[in-house]
């Protein structure tokens, strides 16, 4: 088996910092100089890690250094450089790789769309980075069916396996059978404003294998008027006084900021005490002091369509944070839930040991003096 491999070197740096995104060398600076840590390579190395493990057969063809070569080498796998970014690049596009230095060559959007022509021999390509470089790849036509390790800040598109893990189990277990998966993405400076709204640019064929694909996210547009409101009324009225709650990301956690009289950072992640703002659009790190210095719970909504309450647009929750965290309240309307169709909420925080504190069932809060058990698993979970 031959499997082609693509890393976006820079792919997720902005979340644990609070920038919502890492599109355009200018935000990876500033990512990097915040202290942010580059997670795609290992992410990739995951993935080939739970593939070889499968398939002990498979070869890998992939791109020099960070792009692929440093994490076939990290997993132990048999590979072979199929391409060589140039020394240089530039990306003046919205795309994903960007140029920043990441103790490599920078590295930019071409690149991306040289490797998926250099690797159109292989038996399916995976990609490590999130929707930006899902619009890399759809713009470079590939040949054969592709897959995306999730790596990003905002992972809304449906050709994303689950997890790195899920991904290697995929690409194993890949009998041929494909289906087309759409390719979504949003404006990075209209994300950081506030202004949420993704756009369709295509689609891309991946492997059959629906109960290990993220699927597309959706809105909340089919809730009835008056459900955030509810749940917001519903946490409000539990919150104990000197105790913090960290609030992440979603429409829901806004209604709750409304609530209690308080304009929240749209896509960040605030932390309010005894009804006023403690920490506004905080970093992991920040996060991380305020959780071991005094009582803090972690207050979450769910991605609609996707169902991930850890891992997606709330890279602040790091391992370490959730460990230091008092609880975590899990917010949802029943629509959102219903449209899960059974399928259970998802954690991905990068730790499987952390992921797998969570496995089980979470109380999930759906309105005032309302609230559900539902079923909680780790993204790396094994599904059948």
């Amino acid at each position: 088996m031959i499997v082609g491999l693509i890393v976006n070197p820079v792919a997720g740096l902005g979340g644990a910092v609070a920038l919502k995104g890492s599109d355009g060398p200018d935000i990876q600076a500033r990512a990097l100089a915040l202290g942010a840590v580059p997670r795609a390579a290992e992410r990739a190395a995951a993935a080939l890690r739970a593939l070889r493990a499968r398939r002990p057969d498979v070869l890998v063809r992939t791109v020099a250094g960070p792009m692929g070569e440093d994490s076939a080498r990290a997993a132990g796998v048999p590979y072979r450089v199929a391409h060589r970014p140039a020394a240089t690049s530039a990306s003046t596009g919205a795309a994903s790789t960007g140029a920043a230095s990441t103790g490599a060559a920078s590295t930019g959007a071409a690149d991306t769309r040289a490797a998926v022509a250099a690797l159109g021999d292989v038996d399916l390509l995976l990609f490590a980075g999130g929707d930006g470089t899902a619009r890399d790849v759809l713009d470079a036509a590939p040949r054969p069916p592709v897959l995306g390790v999730p790596a990003g800040v905002k992972v809304y598109s449906g050709c994303f396996a689950l997890s790195p893990a899920a991904a290697g189990a995929t690409v194993a277990g890949f009998d041929g059978r494909t289906v087309d998966a759409e390719v979504v993405d949003l404006d990075e400076e209209g994300h950081r404003a506030g202004l949420v709204g993704a756009r369709l640019y295509g689609t891309l064929r991946v492997p059959a294998a629906r109960d290990r694909l993220s699927g597309r996210k959706t809105g909340s547009s089919a809730a009835p008027p008056g459900s955030a409101e509810s749940i917001a009324r519903a946490v409000v009225a539990g919150m104990r006084p000197g105790t913090a709650y960290a609030l992440g990301p979603g429409a829901t956690t806004l209604a709750v900021g409304r609530a209690l009289g308080l304009a929240l950072t749209p896509l960040g992640v605030d932390v309010v005490r005894d009804g006023a703002l403690l920490a506004p659009d905080v970093t992991e790190q920040r996060l991380h002091a305020i959780a071991m210095s005094q009582v803090t719970h972690g207050v979450l909504s769910v991605i609609g369509g996707q169902g991930f309450v850890i891992g997606r647009g709330n890279q602040q929750f790091s391992p370490r944070v959730l460990a230091a965290l008092a609880g975590v309240v899990v917010l949802a309307t029943q629509q959102k839930l219903a449209a899960l169709g059974g399928r259970p909420l998802l954690v991905d925080s990068g730790d499987p040991r952390a992921d797998a504190a969570f496995e089980g069932h979470v109380r999930v809060v759906t309105g005032h003096r309302e609230s559900v058990l539902y079923r909680i698993s780790s993204a790396s979970e094994e599904l059948s």
